[in-house]
């Protein structure tokens, strides 16, 4: 049994006791979560695809921790301008585990 879900912008296929990386979302440590964008489940070889979203099915997770991904580092110049700009960047994520595909 697999579900799509989308949050953040993206869409991901996760399947019970997953783990994965999504845009950083209000939440603690520890917290449950409940995702209800599901574009589709799938369950039992039988595909279920919303319009956009399919009625009545959700998908429960727990957050595991709040980070920041690796630093990314920004370099703008101009040849022969004197123009240099560094800028580095990290990315916020929260690391979350599927409990459980209701639909």
């Amino acid at each position: 049994m697999y579900a799509i879900i989308e949050t953040g912008g993206k869409q991901y296929r996760v399947q019970e006791g997953d783990t994965l990386f999504v845009e950083k979302l209000e939440v603690n440590q520890g917290e449950t979560i409940e995702f209800v964008k599901v574009l589709a489940v799938s369950k039992d070889g039988e595909l279920s695809l919303g319009t956009p979203v399919v009625n009545g099915a959700k998908v429960i997770a727990t957050v595991v921790e709040n980070g920041k991904g690796p630093k990314i580092i920004i370099f703008k110049y101009k040849p022969k301008k004197d123009y240099r700009k560094k800028q580095g960047h990290r990315q916020p994520y929260t690391k979350i585990k599927v409990e459980k595909i209701q639909g």
